[in-house]
């Protein structure tokens, strides 16, 4: 790490699956993660500093990286804070409403290739939501289930169908807003200084509405006060819930090609839900 820092290594702790705690000489902790695909650290790089320079919510600073290592401050975590969760959703309306070119858009210096988690995620630019959407963040993950026997063929037409109907089931078309793209409870810290620091991104440019179904579907403390601040910042168009579903399907999709036919299964009860809706 002295390579990327400047600064020798004076201690390690390590946790199986998780990023190493390191201590640098003079007693600076700091967080080192190893990105095992291509591009992988590229991509959290370019997502961490895009999402900084949005001035809304926090992410830690990037203390050093190559193409195989990241090496970002560690943020000193304290208990979920009803007033922090205020913040926040104040904080996230400011993220989304920076924007971004395009639906899809990966941030400046990014790469087209990245990723969700440990999934492959292309962003490739869109001008239309619903026809990216479709294309880009719902059939992928549906033949990428299919292809690892966790979906049945019969199962992804289910799917299909829900693609053919989303310009119907989106709500008003929307500007491409500045999406983390991976925020469910793990990605939000609680800092002990009462600030909410979002880290692992997979960010491009998106539907505001997919980052607030993803919180929902995971769960996030305090989540009805990070809602309620964020819809007082920017209140999102009439019939947000009933769009919730079509949100959740990407990510529901994306665990089942990860974490196997549970998923899936969920994905199918939401797809079939937003049709009979």
């Amino acid at each position: 790490m002295s390579r990327l820092t400047g600064r020798r290594v004076a201690g390690t702790r390590t946790a199986p699956g998780s990023p190493a705690e390191v201590t640098l000489d003079g007693g600076t902790p700091v967080m080192v993660k190893r990105g095992d695909a291509p591009g992988a650290v590229r991509a959290e790089v370019a997502g961490l500093r895009w999402l900084a320079a949005a001035d809304a919510v926090r992410v830690p600073a990037v203390l050093g990286h190559d193409e195989r290592w990241l090496v970002t401050e560690r943020v000193p975590t304290g208990r979920p804070d009803p007033d922090a969760a205020l913040r926040f959703g104040h904080a996230l309306a400011a993220l989304h409403a920076a924007g971004a070119p395009r639906f899809g858009a990966a941030p400046p210096g990014g790469p087209e290739d990245a990723y969700i988690g440990l999934a492959p995620m292309r962003n490739a630019p869109g001008t239309d939501w619903p026809a990216w959407y479709a294309e880009h963040r719902v059939l992928p993950y549906v033949r990428g289930a299919v292809d690892r026997g966790v979906l049945r063929a019969d199962e992804a037409a289910v799917f299909e169908r829900v693609c053919v109907r989303l310009p119907d089931l989106a709500g008003p078309a929307e500007p491409p807003a500045r999406l983390h793209g991976d925020l469910w409870n793990g990605n939000v810290l609680w800092g002990a200084d009462g600030e909410v620091r979002l880290i692992d991104p997979a960010a491009h440019g998106g539907h505001r509405e997919t980052d607030l179904a993803m919180l929902w579907l995971f769960g996030c403390p305090h989540l009805d006060r990070v809602l309620a601040a964020y819809e007082e910042a920017a209140p999102t168009a009439d019939g947000r819930l009933e769009r919730v579903g079509v949100h959740q399907l990407f990510p529901l999709l994306v665990h089942a090609v990860l974490f196997g036919r549970g998923y899936a299964e969920q994905a199918l009860s939401v797809a079939r839900g937003t049709l009979a809706a």
